[in-house]
């Protein structure tokens, strides 16, 4: 059985054991959370697909830990005309578990 839920503005397809990288989330690690938005949930030819969401479907998962992504420098510079600028980012990141799937049919 496999879900597609929408996080962070992504969505992704899940199934249960997947340990997924997504943008951050409140919560302490060991936590539980539900991801409320399931775009389609379903297994082999028997697939629910919602309009925009499934009804009644959730997925659970456990937050693993809070990362942090590379470093990426936004180097900007105007030649010959003595200006630049440096910047540097890095991505807040949650790594959390798929638990369990949990599919209401309507």
């Amino acid at each position: 059985m496999f879900a597609v839920i929408k996080t962070g503005g992504k969505q992704h397809r899940v199934v249960a054991d997947d340990v997924l990288t997504v943008g951050k989330l409140d919560g302490d690690v060991g936590s539980k959370i539900t991801f409320g938005e399931v775009l389609a949930i379903g297994s082999g030819d028997d697939i629910t697909i919602g309009a925009p969401l499934v009804s009644g479907a959730s997925v659970a998962a456990e937050i693993v830990e809070h990362a942090r992504g590379p470093k990426v420098i936004a180097f900007k510079k105007r030649r010959r005309q003595n200006s630049k600028r440096k910047r540097g980012h890095r991505q807040d990141y949650t790594i959390v578990k798929i638990v369990s799937l949990d599919g209401a049919k309507n």
